[in-house]
């Protein structure tokens, strides 16, 4: 640490001298200048358009203007440094701005290049990995490294036989994380791979990339531990308290993990299905709903309103779960009506047909029946059913419509739908004398 603090000193002894502070206020103008001229690139409407669209052209302009900054303070920067030169003047801090400019160029590049890899995931990262990255190579090319390196070793705490200092966490975090932002690049890259593979079933290959992108990830955290010089045996006790958290209190988590996996392998739900929670087919279709994403924790369902519900895999397990597209998108629809005892049945089961023939979704084979069910208090129990072959383009709107025409059809021929009537009679009776006692 005395060393670091010496080091500190004489760097700024050596900045406090006016050729030094020239470079300095040259630099720092140069900065200024170039943070205005990102600005002004981002606030383009190509810059702009770049952030929306697809496609490589998109990309490349994007990655112009991420490094427009840089690129620009890096000219500035090496045009003042080539006139100090040809002034024969000292330039030792523009020369280091302009290494350390190119570095920080490069960087900023090279994590935008991973970024597109990875996809939008780390978007808005991106300056904070390059800033973390920069400094510590900033510190090694000032020779700052090592002194700030024993610095942070220092200082720690005497954990049993081993010394956990600041400097190993550090290193422990640092290599896990590069571990893991190499396997998240790897998954990332297979899972393309793995969706461009028409071969296999959708909800397999989810599933597929699922399970390895948990792998990968798990297996570089291991990895990154044994890298960073950590002995995997003294996790013992943190992973037996693991397990037994697992076992209460994140119970439910894990249950709809592994549940996500048996719906991913087993294919009876996966995007673009028709579901609904509640209800019995044919009658009701409360819950009503098509698979939008299968996620390791819960599945995505978007309802005819727009309104996305987040449904956790473990109660699509559980619950009784009506797959309207299961097997075979076609599901049969049954409209229950009542006519009066006034009317001709025979009457009504035609005009039921009838009705049913006006209407574009109900298919024609297997083609609709109309059926008496039964002898009610107030009329005929009648039923219309019918099929279609669209269930995702909703449900009750057909019903809606077939409906509609039913009682159209109704009123031209005079068939009563009967409303439901009741007697009550009062009975009326005289009171005798109420006897008192005396």
């Amino acid at each position: 640490m005395q060393e670091l603090l010496h080091n500190a000193g004489l760097a700024l002894e050596a900045l406090l001298t006016p050729t030094s502070l020239l470079q300095l206020a040259a630099i720092a103008i140069a900065i200024l200048v170039a943070w205005w001229f990102g600005r002004q690139v981002r606030n383009t409407e190509r810059g702009k358009l770049a952030l929306v669209q697809t496609g490589f052209q998109a990309r490349l302009t994007e990655a112009l203007m991420i490094t427009a900054p840089h690129l620009a303070a890096l000219v500035l920067i090496a045009a003042f440094g080539g006139a100090l030169h040809a002034l024969k003047a000292d330039s030792k801090l523009v020369d280091l701005a302009i290494t350390l400019s190119g570095l920080l160029l490069l960087i900023r590049f090279a994590v935008y290049v991973v970024r597109v890899s990875l996809g939008n995931r780390t978007k808005g990262w991106g300056n904070f990995i390059t800033f973390a990255i920069w400094s510590l190579l900033a510190l090694h090319v000032l020779g700052w490294f090592d002194p700030l390196v024993q610095a942070f070793d220092s200082v720690g705490i005497n954990a049993g036989n081993r010394r956990i200092t600041l400097w190993s966490v550090i290193k422990i975090l640092f290599t896990v994380g590069a571990f893991i932002l190499v396997a998240v690049w790897i998954a990332r890259w297979f899972e393309r791979r793995l969706m461009s593979m028409q071969g296999l079933a959708l909800s397999m290959r989810i599933g597929i990339a699922k399970f390895s992108q948990a792998f990968l990830i798990g297996l570089s955290i291991l990895l990154g531990l044994n890298a960073a010089g950590l002995d995997l045996t003294t996790l013992n006790i943190f992973t037996g308290a693991l397990g037994i958290g697992l076992g209460f209190g994140l119970q439910a988590i894990a249950a709809n993990f592994v549940s996500g996996f048996v719906l991913l392998m087993d294919r009876s739900i996966k995007p673009g299905d028709v579901i609904s929670f509640t209800g019995t087919t044919g009658t009701s279709t409360e819950g009503f709903g098509w698979v939008q994403e299968l996620r390791g924790r819960y599945v995505v369902v978007r309802d005819r309103d727009g309104v996305e519900t987040l449904v956790p895999n473990q109660n699509l397990i559980t619950s009784p779960v009506i797959n309207w597209s299961y097997t075979d998108p076609r599901v049969r629809l049954k409209l229950p009506v009542r006519v009066s005892y006034k009317c001709d049945p025979e009457k009504a089961l035609e005009l039921l047909l009838k009705a049913a023939e006006d209407q574009p979704r109900i298919l024609r084979d297997p083609k609709p029946v109309s059926r008496m069910m039964g002898f009610n208090d107030y009329g005929f129990d009648l039923e219309l059913r019918f099929w279609i072959a669209d269930p995702q383009e909703g449900v009750n709107n057909v019903r809606s419509e077939a409906n509609r025409a039913i009682w159209r059809l109704f009123k031209e021929n005079d068939i009563i739908i009967p409303v439901a009537q009741r007697e009550v009679i009062l009975e009326m009776r005289e009171r005798g004398p109420v006897a008192r006692d005396v």
